[in-house]
């Protein structure tokens, strides 16, 4: 590949020529952080304040809970046992939430580090709710989405509130009410895709569509599934061959990998597209519901929000996709793919949602360690 300059700020996060050395970069985070607290780029830990209305303090006091919640919630989740129930982060209090089923494993789940809360239904059965309503056919217009709720210990099915009369609508969610504990949420409007038409200069193209990267993996990346298929071929900014997409699934899933070759290298980090500096990637531990996140893409660079939901069917026009992850962070066409973060943990590659990042809007991921583990892939980490 061709180069006239060491570093082009359109070029994706991930796939850079030569060295750290060599590219010119200096990792903004590369020293190790305090244990009691996440690391964070100065980028990352502006764009929380900018998004979540937060001091520069608050977003790093708030990193930090988030790092010792997420090593409480595996604790805590073993204390249950059968009686897990799910789990949620309080940015307010920075606490985890334990919900159970059975107040005798309370005193454990509360030695682990959580807060508990007594609900009726465990998570298996919320679960096998959620399950029986993702093998029904839900209205592609009326229906947007369905997930379980740990806090409200329910299905959530959302559907759009200009068409919740709709004769099939309510036919879907009679049948859904069957399944289990059910609760019905109206939303303004419906998710979608975020992939987009060519436009110069930016990461990635397969055929006539623009997409971001998410995560360096050995030997290519991540990112969405519904950007190509197997098989076709990927170009970077400067219209020189990357690779191909080795698996695709979308719908069902919305996740796809990348190989790379033709001289393109891959580095454990995600750019700030020349307006925050970089934040590497130094692994794939899950944050709970609550936490906060931010995503980069190549349209709209870094926005961040909170995780609102997890295990999210999404009724796309496409067909549904399961197990994603609801956010309140924005997104417009062209950043499908892109990376998800929390701290310096990856959590997944954008898929779609509603809105822009003008309004607001929310937009749903589908996790980094199902596409990993799909495709027996290892995350490139600093």
């Amino acid at each position: 590949m061709r180069r006239t300059t060491a570093i082009r700020t359109g070029l994706s996060a991930f796939l850079l020529l030569g060295s750290w050395a060599t590219a010119g970069f200096a990792p903004a985070s590369a020293a190790p952080s305090p244990a009691n607290e996440a690391p964070a780029s100065p980028g990352l830990l502006t764009a929380m304040q900018r998004d979540l209305g937060l001091t520069a303090g608050q977003a790093r006091a708030r990193l930090a809970a988030e790092k010792a919640a997420t090593t409480v919630e595996a604790k805590a989740r073993r204390a249950a046992g059968e009686s897990y129930g799910g789990s949620w982060f309080t940015p307010n209090s920075g606490t985890l939430t334990v919900a159970v089923t059975s107040a005798r494993t309370a005193d454990a789940v509360r030695a682990a580090g959580a807060a508990v809360r007594l609900v009726e239904h465990n998570a298996r059965q919320l679960d096998a709710a959620k399950k029986h309503i993702d093998a029904l056919s839900a209205p592609p217009a009326g229906v947007s989405s369905w997930h379980v709720d740990p806090k409200a210990n329910r299905v959530v099915v959302n559907v759009v509130a200009t068409h919740k009369n709709d004769n099939n609508v309510r036919e879907f969610l009679d049948r859904a009410r069957q399944a289990g504990p059910v609760t019905v949420n109206e939303t303004a409007q419906k998710p979608r895709t975020f992939a987009a038409g060519t436009v110069g200069g930016d990461p990635y193209y397969t055929g006539n569509v623009r997409c971001s990267i998410g995560f360096s993996v050995h030997g290519g990346f991540v990112t969405a599934g519904h950007c190509g298929q197997a098989g076709a071929s990927v170009s970077g900014w400067d219209r020189s061959a990357i690779g191909n997409f080795q698996g695709s699934s979308f719908p069902d899933n919305d996740y796809a990998w990348v190989n790379v070759g033709s001289g393109w290298w891959t580095v454990p980090v995600v750019l700030g597209w020349g307006t925050v500096p970089d934040q590497l990637v130094r692994g794939s531990n899950e944050a709970p519901i609550g936490a906060s996140i931010c995503r980069s893409g190549s349209t709209t660079h870094w926005h961040c929000g909170t995780v609102l939901a997890k295990n999210e069917t999404v009724n796309y026009s496409q067909g549904a996709v399961h197990q994603m992850t609801k956010t309140s962070v924005c997104a417009e066409g062209g950043d499908s793919g892109g990376s998800f973060l929390s701290g310096d943990q990856a959590q997944g590659v954008t898929s779609g949602g509603w809105g822009n990042c003008t309004s607001g809007g929310e937009t749903w991921y589908q996790p980094i360690n199902e596409i990993l583990n799909r495709y027996g892939l290892a995350l490139h980490t600093a």
